[in-house]
């Protein structure tokens, strides 16, 4: 894409949702960053379920470090990994409370010295909580980021510097979330759908699905699952 296409590109999927933010629930920086490393290889979904309950008691990295190793473990059973998940949660707990008085730090360097947080996850932090312009590559933004040629890469570092590189203002701070939204609802890993995307004239992908399933064209196209 050229540079036209590219700020077109975005201008329509801020037209759709001028606002996005994260499918995750959290109340401040350090439930959002508990949410985020319990995300890796689990659903929004499945976080929120096991984080309702866990965030009505725990709102500080000492609270987490009172309820413990095995309370948490009851919390975020339904997660995958939790073992190694809680593990690093309260570990990470323990450095906030040691390192940086309690309070979740708004560098990336800092967050990827904490346990179970990468280049992913504190990119997320920075740009949910404290607006800055990151671009968190997930396994969504690496697909949307390669499928339609706005950020060719072979890897999630190559693609997160393309954007870097070519995603323009005023669209730099919201990327993510539209590029992630897109890739979990429209433009599908195993069955884009390409019928009602509405970029798919700037996308380069070759094998365009123009039309939806038999059994969704009676008007249930439009329902993103």
């Amino acid at each position: 894409m050229n540079k036209a296409q590219i700020f077109e590109f975005f201008r329509r999927l801020a037209e759709d949702d001028p606002a996005p933010r994260t499918e995750l629930e959290y109340g401040n920086a350090y439930q959002l960053l508990v949410a985020v490393v319990l995300s890796a290889q689990a659903t929004d979904v499945g976080v929120n379920k096991a984080t309702r309950a866990l965030f009505a008691k725990v709102k500080t990295p000492q609270e987490m470090l009172d309820l413990g190793e095995e309370g948490l473990k009851e919390h975020i059973k339904t997660i995958g990994l939790f073992n190694s998940k809680a593990k690093n949660v309260i570990a990470l707990s323990q450095i906030l409370v040691d390192e940086h008085g309690g309070k979740v730090p708004d560098n990336r360097e800092a967050l990827v010295r904490l346990p179970g947080v990468g280049r992913k996850t504190a990119n997320v932090v920075l740009n949910c909580w404290f607006g800055q312009e990151t671009f968190a590559v997930d396994t969504h933004i690496f697909r949307v980021g390669n499928r339609t040629g706005l950020a060719k890469g072979k890897t999630p570092e190559a693609v997160e510097a393309k954007l870097e590189k070519r995603v323009p203002q005023p669209f730099r701070l919201h990327a993510h979330h539209w590029l992630i939204l897109h890739g979990r609802y429209v433009c599908k890993a195993r069955s884009p759908e390409c019928w009602r995307c509405k970029v798919a004239d700037l996308c380069r992908f070759k094998a365009k699905v123009n039309e939806p399933p038999a059994g969704r064209r009676a008007g249930a196209a439009t329902n993103a699952d």
